[in-house]
């Protein structure tokens, strides 16, 4: 009799998530930061929102960026944390095929869509600083929803190769993923074919798509730090500088991670399979967590109408 879990079959009706292997003892307490960090990241965001909806003088592409970042985190740490924590307590392991790619599709789209994010942040700084006076008539509403449109549209049609290609694979393989989550090249790994198509699609878009931002953000602040430099007092630089630094903590909580965790898992052999994972883990929760932290307590407006609403509530 057959192995079921090397059945010969071109498309597998469920996938088999193994969690941490090696650390399968320890997922009990794993999943303890991991929860912890999830909700503090979802009470941290939905703040955001609420303060910035709430507000009406934080109406403005900034902080319109903010709220867009802020939701990316919450669905990007969504799609992966609950069917972790499933893992870890109840041994849900299986996952559908399709719910699979899907979870695959919203890994590589949201990621996408946080890197344009960021960049649309630097325009907008770099447009606050480098321009003052026009600030208010080139990034207008409209302007504003069209760049929040072509950062999804871009992230999604990039990333949508992703998963077809994954669905167009023979799998006859074993159908356990070693993995807590449905990792793209943790996937593809399966199929019993060639798959240098998926696996060059999705490393070249993942540098071209960082390659291209980062470039992009590095130019805007060479602009912004110049235009800095020319202020006339010191402590005029350091405001503007100030206004600039939470933007740069972000890029950091980022781009670090992804870069890290993208260069192990594919060059790093001799790297235990546990680290990997937990690498990949931290890139997509920790960021969520970081990003209201430094955007609240390093951005003045947003520290002043929070403060004021527990001044309100203490009252």
């Amino acid at each position: 009799m057959s192995d079921s879990n090397t059945t010969d079959f071109t498309k597998p009706s469920t996938f088999i998530l193994l969690g941490i292997p090696g650390l399968e003892m320890a997922h009990a307490w794993i999943s303890i930061p991991f929860c912890t960090i999830y909700v503090l990241a979802v009470l941290g965001n939905f703040t955001i929102l609420f303060i910035v909806k709430r507000e009406p003088s934080l109406h403005g592409p900034m902080y319109y960026f903010l709220c867009m970042l802020a939701i990316n985190d919450l669905v990007l740490s969504t799609s992966i944390l609950p069917k972790t924590l499933g893992i870890f307590w109840f041994n849900s392991r299986e996952i559908d095929f399709s719910a699979c790619l899907t979870q695959m599709y919203i890994i590589h789209c949201f990621s996408s869509m946080e890197s344009g994010i960021f960049v649309a942040m630097a325009f907008d700084r770099y447009v606050a600083v480098c321009d003052p006076l026009r600030h208010s008539t080139i990034l207008t509403n409209p302007v504003v929803a069209k760049i929040i449109l072509a950062v999804v549209l871009r992230g999604s049609m990039l990333s949508l190769p992703c998963p077809i290609l994954a669905w167009q694979l023979p799998y006859c393989r074993a159908n356990i993923i070693p993995h807590s989550h449905c990792e793209h090249i943790a996937v593809v790994n399966l199929a019993c074919t060639d798959i240098r198509v998926s696996s060059y699609y999705s490393l070249s878009v993942e540098f071209l798509v960082i390659g291209l931002d980062v470039f992009c953000i590095t130019v805007s602040y060479i602009q912004i730090l110049r235009a800095i430099f020319r202020l006339p007092t010191k402590d005029a630089r350091l405001k503007t500088f100030g206004t600039c630094g939470s933007h740069l903590c972000a890029l950091l909580t980022c781009y670090i991670p992804d870069l890290f965790s993208s260069l192990t898992h594919r060059f790093g052999h001799n790297v235990p399979l546990h680290f990997f994972i937990l690498s990949a883990n931290v890139y997509i929760l920790v960021p969520p967590l970081l990003h209201p932290l430094i955007y609240g307590l390093r951005t003045k407006e947003i520290r002043d109408r929070l403060l004021q609403l527990f001044t309100h509530k203490g009252v």
